[in-house]
Parts: C-alpha cells; sequence; structure tokens
C-alpha cells in the first residue's frame, strides 16, 4: 500500500535525529563499546537509589538501583523494547490483525508507546484538518451516511492530489465519548469496506476499549484490517492510571515511522520511569492476570452505570431520553422540550450544586444550540447520582 499520500509535506520532511540514532546504537551496543557520543547524564548523580511498589494483590514491583537509574534515563523514542514486545503480543492476541503478520517491511504493522489517550478531535482542529460530520444513532456511525459523503467522490479520485479526497475516518468506536455509542461489528465490516473501495484510513481511537460491559467483545478495525489501512490507539489511562500518561499505536510500520520520529523532535520519548513501571507490572501479571484485571474495573464501572440509569429512570422519566451504553463511562441524555440546555446546565445547575457538561461543549462549532448534555458515572457514589438527577428534574420542570 502507498501511504504518501497519507502524509503531509511537514511529516514528510522529518528525518532521525542525529542524536537519537546515536543514543539507540549505544543502547544496542556491547558494554566494552566507550561512547562520548551522547548528552545524557550520568545517573549515578540521580538522589533516586531504589523503590518498591505494592500493586493490589500485595506483590510488589521492585526498581533496584539499576533498574531505577534506567527509569531516570532517556530512552528510545518509540518506547522501551520489553514494553513493546509485551504490547505486540497483547495485539495478537485481542485482535490478531492479518497484517501483523505481512512479511514485507512496508505491509508490516508498527507499534510505539505515547504519552497517554489520544482521545480527541481537539487536536485535529489545530491542524487544518478539514471535518466533516457523519450521522450516528445509538449504534455510532451509520455506513449509509458515510458512503452518502463520499458519493460526492469516484473511487479511482483517491489518485489525483487535486480532488482533494478523505484522508482517514476518525472514530470512537467503544463507548463515545461523549455520546457513550458503540460500534456494532456489522457496522464496522461496513466501513471497513467503504475505506477499501475509497481508499482512506481508519484512526480507531479506542480508549475504552477495556470497558466493555458485554461479552464477547465487538471485533476491532485492527483484525479486519487486511491491507494496512487502519492505525489503532489504546490507552492505559482508563485502566492503569491517567496520571501515568501511557498508551500506544499500533499501525503500518512507515506512519508509525512518522509518530516516532516526531516524538524525536517534540517529547523525545515517553517517560521511562513510567513505561519500566507498567512494563514490570504487565510481566509480572501476565496477559491472563492484565485481563483479569481488567475485568475488576469493568465490573466496577457496569456498577456505576447502572447506578446512574437507575437514577435516570427514577427522576428523568418523561423529561429526558437517552440509550445505556455497551461501554465507556459516560451516558448522552436528551433533555426534552429545550432546544438549547448550555444555560440550564452552566448557569442554574451549577447554582444548584449539580455538574455536567452541555452537549455543544463537544461539537466542531462550539456555539450551535444542544439539548443533550454528557452526565459521567466515573466518581459519584450512587447516592450523589440520585441527588443530582432529582436536583436536575426540578431545575427541567421549572425551565419548561
Amino acid at each position: 500500500m502507498n501511504y504518501a499520500r497519507f502524509i503531509t509535506a511537514r511529516s514528510a520532511a522529518r528525518r532521525p535525529s542525529p542524536i537519537r540514532v546515536f543514543t539507540e546504537l549505544q543502547n544496542r551496543a556491547p558494554k566494552s563499546v566507550i561512547s562520548l557520543a551522547t548528552g545524557s547524564p550520568n545517573p549515578n548523580t540521580f538522589p533516586f537509589k531504589t523503590a518498591a511498589i505494592t500493586i493490589d494483590n500485595g506483590k510488589t514491583i521492585q526498581f533496584d538501583e539499576q533498574i531505577m537509574k534506567r527509569a531516570l534515563q532517556y530512552s528510545e523514542s518509540a518506547g522501551i523494547p520489553e514494553l513493546l514486545s509485551w504490547l505486540k503480543q497483547l495485539q495478537v492476541k485481542l485482535h490478531n490483525p492479518p497484517t501483523l503478520h505481512y512479511p514485507s517491511s512496508q505491509g508490516q504493522m508498527d507499534i510505539c508507546v505515547t504519552t497517554g489517550s489520544q482521545e480527541g478531535l481537539c487536536k485535529l482542529q489545530p491542524l487544518g484538518c478539514n471535518m466533516i460530520n457523519i450521522a450516528s444513532d445509538e449504534y455510532g456511525i451509520i455506513p449509509d451516511s458515510l458512503k452518502e459523503i463520499l458519493s460526492k467522490w469516484k473511487p479511482e479520485d483517491s489518485k489525483n492530489p487535486g480532488k482533494n479526497t478523505p484522508k482517514f475516518l476518525y472514530t470512537v468506536p467503544n463507548g463515545d465519548n461523549p455520546t457513550g455509542k458503540s460500534l456494532t461489528s456489522n457496522r464496522k465490516k461496513e466501513i471497513y469496506e467503504l475505506a477499501r473501495k475509497y481508499d482512506f484510513l481508519i484512526i480507531e481511537d479506542d480508549p475504552y476499549y477495556f470497558l466493555q460491559f458485554n461479552k464477547p467483545w465487538v471485533p476491532t478495525f485492527l483484525s479486519m484490517d487486511v491491507d494496512g489501512r487502519v492505525i489503532r490507539a489504546d490507552s492505559f489511562s482508563k485502566v492503569l492510571s491517567s496520571g501515568l500518561r501511557i498508551g500506544f499505536i499500533t499501525g503500518p510500520k512507515p506512519l508509525i515511522e512518522r509518530v516516532v520520529l516526531h516524538t524525536q523532535v517534540s517529547t523525545l520519548h515517553p517517560s521511562t520511569f513510567t513505561q519500566l513501571l507498567v512494563s514490570q507490572l504487565l510481566h509480572q501479571w501476565g496477559q491472563e492476570g492484565f485481563l483479569a484485571h481488567i475485568e475488576r474495573v469493568i465490573d466496577y464501572y457496569r456498577k456505576q452505570k447502572d447506578a446512574l440509569l437507575k437514577a435516570a429512570d427514577k427522576w428523568l422519566s418523561g423529561l429526558a431520553e437517552w440509550h445505556a451504553p455497551t461501554a465507556g463511562m459516560f451516558v448522552w441524555i436528551k433533555i426534552k422540550g429545550i432546544s438549547d440546555v448550555k444555560k440550564l446546565i452552566e448557569e442554574k445547575a451549577i447554582k444548584k450544586e449539580i455538574l455536567m457538561v452541555p452537549g455543544n461543549a463537544f461539537y466542531i462549532d462550539s456555539s450551535a444550540p444542544s439539548p443533550y448534555f454528557r452526565a459521567s458515572f466515573s466518581l459519584a457514589s450512587p447516592e450523589q447520582m440520585d441527588i443530582a438527577f432529582q436536583r436536575l428534574a426540578e431545575l427541567i420542570k421549572e425551565s419548561l
């Protein structure tokens, strides 16, 4: 597959940092090699010597002096090797993407560690992207809506730069923020075939993948990818720690290389300390231990979701409408009879000491009116959810 048309001129102009190249050479070199090349500080000058971190099963992760020196030092831009290796094995277990096994370097899939969740269209707006909305319902993107938008072009137009055909589809397929919607398997298959027909990439930004409430989990776009057009973003922010800022991207090798080059000239590399902490935890758990932890996290959020829906049924029935999410931590609620709830949520609700987010905050045009608001069930207790929706119901009745 030719990835040239998906790479901007700025990205194509990036070249490996000579300093980073020397650093990686030194990391792979035998200990007998004497290097005067890198500008790494001497870890013997660092004040932190050892650490022991207790996890919830009572076991500890030990950072002895040598590991601590490494944890506090520069590391590879793509991520530390042992964490990358573990993550590649996890992707094979969960998705088994056909392109991960392609023999050619161009067709090969690759992976790199990133700093936290990639979620959010707000990251695309400053890049000057021409964003086109696609209609959706409770099951996510409506394929016929996407098909109608794409009908403005012919499939062969993708080979003509002057036609300005779509380059990629961005989607949060599970527990979408803010709507809580999740794409079905059949819709994913339809969308993927459209991507093949019109030759565009799919950015599968999936921070809530590990927060799916129903089994079996819906197959991912990555698991369907036969020709290397899916870039998948995963995050540990929702299941290990949001503060550690660790995520990982899987995709075609030529495009992942661009991500690594961007990292070289921006943050240099993800935090070595947090990578080693996560890597040692995952290696200690193993894949089955990690997935057992995921089940515990899912059970917590499922109970929270049920509590929020119970409170909504109790207080908002007849006043609002919503769909039960199958993943994530949000419910997208439409208030009946009010075309724009911004004032209700941002002014009146705050005076009643309840906080939600008005729907227009998530629109490309944030000035557009919206009857929706987002309610999160991640932190509040069931009692707090009940009180919040009782107060909200009173405000809605006063406003109608």
